[in-house]
């Protein structure tokens, strides 16, 4: 086997593993669905927090 077929056969094998390589991340990747839920809470109360600051300093201090 001489260096050119070797590197057909890497160009050939190495975007198929790469592809496997990713779509196995992709789909390990994802978190249960109460962390999901802790997740999407902890962002509400954490905008929510932020937007009374906002108010509060548009108001002049007063929330």
């Amino acid at each position: 086997m001489d260096l050119s077929s070797l590197q057909g056969i890497m160009v050939i094998v190495g975007p198929i593993l790469l592809a496997i390589a990713i779509a196995w991340a992709m789909f390990h990747n994802k978190g249960s669905r109460q962390e999901v839920q802790a997740t999407e809470d902890a962002t509400r109360r954490m905008y929510d927090q932020q937007d009374r600051d906002d108010k509060a300093r548009d108001n002049g201090g007063v929330a």
